[in-house]
């Protein structure tokens, strides 16, 4: 090769070597250094554990959790897809060292007619020809632009973000869980409620009964309780079916059919209202698995890029082959002989299908750009969510607590000034509406200040961290 041209791909290829790697977009969100609502700081002790769902102290539920974490489809599902990711991460890696290839080829001819070639030679009576070749081979292509380190980088973090993947869908199906096992607890706790209710009603429909017969009561006044009588009657089917779609919820949640999910035994009052510290939002980077797969994905993208601008760039591969041939297997060994190889390969015209590529993985990373800063936005919003859940829910306590107790002393004291004959009917239907909308409001609230709590597990990742143990 003249000289100058020689200078002149010298010069080509250092050119192309100063093309830096693509830089990861300025991917930052202004955390804020403290939440806006009230926030729980109970210390580091009362971070969420990676076994969260143990504050509750509820045996059922921790038996439920473990019988998720080994029968869950999604999470078998998620599994597998780990399992792909890595798969693909060794096919991206391969291309890294050479690859190294054995054959051997056997081979036999025989003319039918005509006075032959090569070997086959009529006039010699050579009209079979027999061959036998062994070759050792090996290839590799130059990782001159980084093209190849590239694609391997985007399998690897795509191989991560698999894995946060899981552990994403694992909070999601505990936190799913523990709600539907909540619920569930306050609506048998509000069935309870409104059966007792309804003997109550029943009761107060004997005496109303009474008192009409022996001409002390009116025909309204056992009208108005039979009605009462009958919307309690109602609302006991009502909530049983409600508890029943909760169970066949969290059946399907543990990934089992309703008929193996056993009778919760537990009472709703037993389960225990934990304390969360929520720490600091700038801690979510690194605790909740949806941020670190987003951020994952988005250095994927950017090695991505890297891959796309290489394709654009003259490939260097170089090979070798060992090997050796004969015209009896005897004698393959006898004849060795090597050839070594190199080319380069120049992308020239490609009617804009590289850089449309190219064009490509850049859009897609701008793309996971902002979902990764959505996602940062989002764990944001979570955990102001279910703070503002908690402080509502305790403010309002005091006094729920203290308005069925009011209720109840209303009921008590009226119901027994009508069997005086010192009240009237209408009094003691009112009272007893009151009681029963305080109570159930009472479960309801209590069932709010602990899905709150499931929330902000939730929302703080439930205990996970970038670097911790991970399935």
């Amino acid at each position: 090769m003249p000289l100058p041209s020689r200078i002149s791909l010298l010069t080509l290829c250092l050119a192309f070597a100063g093309c830096s790697p693509p830089t990861l977009p300025q991917a930052a969100v202004d955390m804020p250094r403290t939440w806006q609502g009230p926030t729980h700081a109970f210390g580091e002790a009362n971070r969420p554990a990676r076994q969260w769902w143990q504050s509750f102290n509820s045996p059922e539920l921790d038996s439920l959790v473990q019988r998720a974490l080994l029968n869950s489809h999604d999470l078998a599902a998620a599994t597998a897809r780990i399992r792909q990711a890595r798969a693909r991460a060794a096919i991206a890696n391969a291309p890294l060292l050479p690859a190294v290839e054995l054959g051997v080829d056997a081979s036999r001819q025989r003319l039918l007619k005509g006075e032959g070639y090569n070997d086959l030679d009529a006039t010699r009576s050579e009209r079979t020809s027999t061959a036998f070749d062994t070759q050792l081979s090996a290839s590799y292509e130059i990782d001159f632009w980084g093209g190849l380190r590239a694609s391997r980088d985007n399998a690897l973090r795509t191989l991560q973000a698999s894995r946060f993947d899981r552990q994403t869908v694992q909070l999601t199906l505990l936190s799913d869980i523990a709600d539907t096992y909540l619920q569930g607890l306050a609506l048998a706790e509000q069935l309870r409620i409104a059966q007792l209710n309804l003997d109550n009603a029943r009761g107060i429909l004997r005496l109303v009964q009474a008192r009409q017969r022996a001409g002390s009561a009116t025909r309204l006044e056992l009208a108005q309780q039979r009605s009462l009588v009958a919307a309690q009657e109602r609302q006991v089917p009502l909530m049983a079916q409600r508890v029943q779609d909760t169970r066949i919820t969290l059946a399907t949640l543990l990934g089992d059919p309703v008929q193996q999910l056993p009778t919760s035994r537990q009472p709703f009052a037993s389960v225990a209202w934990p304390t969360v510290d929520s720490g600091l939002p700038s801690d979510l980077l690194t605790r909740r698995p949806d941020i670190a797969a987003a951020e994952a994905r988005l250095a994927a993208a950017n090695a991505n890029v890297q891959v796309a601008r290489a394709a654009m760039l003259p490939k260097v591969t170089l090979g070798a082959t060992l090997g050796s041939g004969a015209r009896t297997f005897a004698q393959t060994l006898e004849s060795p002989y090597y050839t070594l190889t190199s080319g380069l390969l120049a992308p020239i015209f490609d009617n804009g299908r590289l850089r449309a590529s190219r064009d490509l993985a850049e859009a897609e990373q701008a793309e996971l750009l902002e979902q990764y800063r959505s996602s940062i936005l989002a764990g944001l919003s979570d955990v102001e969510k279910a703070l503002n859940a908690l402080d509502g829910v305790d403010r309002q306590r005091h006094w729920q607590d203290e308005e069925v107790r009011q209720a109840q002393l209303a009921f008590d004291l009226a119901e027994q000034r009508y069997g005086a004959g010192a009240e009237t009917v209408l009094t003691v239907l009112e009272t007893q509406r009151t009681l029963y909308v305080a109570q159930d409001q009472q479960a309801t609230l209590r069932l709010a200040r602990l899905q709150a709590s499931v929330a902000l597990y939730k929302a703080l990742g439930g205990g996970w961290q970038v670097g911790g143990d991970a399935p």
